[in-house]
């Protein structure tokens, strides 16, 4: 295969053939091309896009450069997908507390892309913790515990693991063939038959527009669905951080306080619902409100929590960190930014504070760059607060004062305070499955 000829064709915007888009998928997942073909590939398919027929070829080409599991878990397996926010935490909340429901939890996840923060580093802030695991043992956690959360293994989806990574350093993580095809092709090789995706929606999404977001999500349910799995796609709002805290540990904490009954919020309400939706499209439940009233019941009882610690302990964490916070990685540096004038917080620009988070050292600038797990920022102001002046806009959990000096300036800059309140921004806009789009807001 001359794999020239099918970038040039991709960069004069022509359609590539099935046999060219498996060439290409084998060629990252085998090293038969060097990071610069594929990456000149990766931004020629930013810059065109493929048809439908061309991301569907890729999503199983890429699923099919590995491995396929077809595991037994004891239910249906069933795996849920954010493309990415700041302060996305609800993995960590709803993985438990689904499998504590009866759900069982098979749980791929991905590092920090960009500005978005990454599951598998807010593990491994755990200690102890191992996000690599043989797939028998994964397999095996799910059917004992009911839930395990794993990064990307050599034998899943290789060709997905080095584009994934040179797509975080190429500025090419915004193109929804290359998002659909990643996330997809993990899924499947994972062996998930059902399937809940987070679409993200607002200023902190890699989708800009709402247009963009719905047509990701239908992109992904059509190749779900022709793929033979249960997909539903739901559009959700990121015109701020989700959860409250951002960074790797900050973010486990976050995650224990809700599955303790000690904090709730927009991060509580997001995992309800995906988590509901987790447990239909598994066959746990049967409808909506009786799979919301089951996770509250194992919310409020505790058993979320306990199923998060088993999870933890069979992973080789220590399963203490649900009782004990202080054994999280903890910064040398804490301290308060607080707001400069009296107003209402009518806007912020998430991505830049996930930007933020990135530069203290919570996530990558280039592939070779070591997490530190204790860093990232804690938000006190929410959209619509009303403030004074003096008053505490974030908490920044530093390495260094000089990373908290730049961090404060960026956030005082980043978030709006003014006179008017901000329009409303729903939490829920859309859910997209195999029948149609439906409108929540």
């Amino acid at each position: 295969m001359d794999f020239l000829s099918a970038i040039t064709d991709k960069k004069l915007g022509k359609p590539l053939n099935t046999q060219q888009i498996e060439y290409f998928a084998k060629a990252a997942a085998e090293g038969l091309a060097p990071d610069y073909q594929l990456a000149a590939m990766l931004m020629a398919i930013r810059l065109n896009g493929m048809n439908a027929r061309e991301t569907a070829d890729l999503t199983m080409a890429m699923a099919h450069s590995g491995d396929m599991l077809e595991p037994d878990v004891g239910g249906v397996p069933v795996d849920k997908h954010s493309t990415g926010g700041v302060g996305d935490t609800t993995t960590l909340v709803l993985a438990p507390l689904v499998a504590s429901c009866g759900g069982k939890v098979l749980k791929m996840s991905g590092r920090g892309l960009g500005h978005t923060g990454g599951t598998v580093d807010k593990l491994e802030s755990i200690p102890g913790m191992r996000t690599s695991l043989p797939k028998e043992e994964f397999v095996d956690i799910v059917r004992r515990v009911g839930c395990a959360v794993v990064g990307q293994s050599a034998e899943l989806a290789p060709a997905d693991k080095r584009l994934y990574a040179l797509r975080d350093v190429t500025s090419t993580v915004d193109s929804i063939p290359l998002i659909a095809a990643s996330i997809l092709s993990k899924k499947f090789a994972a062996g998930a038959k059902a399937l809940v995706l987070d679409v993200k929606y607002g200023s902190g999404a890699i989708m800009d527009t709402m247009e963009k977001s719905l047509a990701l999500a239908k992109t992904m349910v059509d190749i779900g669905t022709q793929a033979g799995r249960h997909v539903i796609a739901v559009l959700t709002g990121m015109d701020e951080p989700l959860g409250t805290h951002v960074g790797n540990a900050l973010e486990v904490k976050e995650a224990i306080d809700i599955l303790s009954g000690r904090a709730g919020g927009d991060l509580k309400q997001v995992s309800l619902f995906l988590g509901a939706q987790m447990l239909c499209a598994s066959g746990v439940s049967h409808n909506m409100e009786e799979a919301e009233k089951m996770l509250r019941k194992n919310l409020e009882s505790g058993a979320g929590l306990s199923k998060l610690a088993e999870m933890i302990a069979a992973q080789g964490g220590d399963p203490r960190v649900t009782e004990d916070l202080s054994l999280l990685p903890q910064a040398p540096v804490r301290r308060v930014v607080t707001a400069e004038r009296a107003g209402i917080v009518s806007g912020m620009d998430t991505m830049r504070l996930g930007y933020i988070a990135q530069g203290l050292g919570a996530g990558r600038r280039t592939k070779e760059d070591v997490i530190d797990p204790a860093v990232g920022f804690i938000m006190h102001a929410r959209l619509g607060d009303t403030v004074s002046a003096g008053d505490p806009l974030a908490e920044i959990h530093a390495r260094k004062e000089d990373d908290y000096e730049q961090a404060a300036a960026a956030i005082r800059d980043t978030v709006r305070i003014t006179d008017s309140a901000p329009c409303a921004h729903p939490l829920i806009y859309a859910a997209v499955t195999r029948e149609g789009t439906r409108m929540m807001h």
